[in-house]
């Protein structure tokens, strides 16, 4: 009994969320330090994972420092993204005539590179934290319009004929039908969007900053330090990964209601 009880666990860790991916990672870390052997690869070229652990070992603090700075300027970006994409989307998806004007604009911004437009931040609002948080907004405020008008439009009509029918109030409608029907989409979208305001604050701190995990690799490329770039790709990825995991929480207990959420009932079918 002892014995089936430790394989139990044992077969119950293995199919935890985090076990998978990080035994994928260190085969994909594996086949890294595999292929440099194996080809001879240069360490100024591609540096071996060893070289980059080590590198992260001794620049935590200088890592850790820098990387306040640009989780900053993502998180603003993206609660600014939030703030005024949300509100968007329910005039977009609320009137024909408003998605006719604005829809058609918005597609046409995401064509320009925000990189081209990144200098521009820089000599209207200064060297400081600003234009980060404008290029993380930028990046991230396309996903979570197109997101939430598809959640707002993909509403059953028949549950807003019913709240007519029971003459529910306009506010009342979008509060009871129209906003919980559209969360699932609205966090889909959020989840996109906290990606890209990491990328989006780097590329502010490309153009135009003397701090954050940017600075460190632009910095990096140019000494030709190759471990300490791969170091901060490294924790700029943590960032990425721990902002979307905290929207994932947020998700879970916002809509615990909803298919996507119920792991029992998919584990048991």
């Amino acid at each position: 009994m002892a014995q089936a009880k430790s394989r139990l666990s044992v077969g119950e860790i293995l199919q935890g969320p985090w076990i998978r991916p990080v035994l994928f990672l260190i085969a994909l870390i594996v086949v890294w330090d595999l292929a440099i052997r194996v080809f001879n690869i240069p360490p100024y070229q591609v540096p071996s994972p060893v070289d980059v652990v080590i590198t992260l070992y001794k620049e935590w603090p200088l890592l850790l420092r820098e990387a306040m700075p640009t989780t900053g300027a993502t998180i603003a970006g993206f609660l600014l993204s939030a703030a005024f994409g949300i509100p968007v989307a329910m005039l977009i998806a609320s009137s024909k005539t408003v998605e006719s004007y604005v829809y058609p604009l918005l597609v046409f911004s995401q064509s320009i590179p925000k990189i081209a437009i990144a200098p521009l931040f820089v000599v209207w609002f200064g060297f400081g934290i600003f234009p980060k948080v404008i290029s993380a907004f930028l990046l991230g405020f396309f996903p979570v319009v197109v997101s939430a008008v598809q959640g707002f439009k993909s509403v059953d009509p028949d549950l807003l004929d019913l709240a007519r029918a029971m003459e529910a109030k306009r506010f009342q409608t979008f509060r009871m039908v129209s906003l919980p029907f559209a969360t699932p989409a609205i966090f889909a979208g959020l989840k996109v969007s906290v990606t890209l305001a990491v990328v989006g604050a780097v590329v502010g701190e490309f153009v135009g900053s003397n701090s954050g995990i940017g600075f460190v690799l632009q910095r990096s490329i140019g000494n030709f330090e190759l471990p300490m770039m791969f170091a901060a790709l490294v924790v700029l990825s943590l960032i990425g990964v721990i902002l979307f995991w905290l929207v994932d929480v947020i998700e879970r207990v916002a809509i615990p209601w909803h298919a996507s959420q119920r792991h029992d009932f998919v584990v048991a079918a």
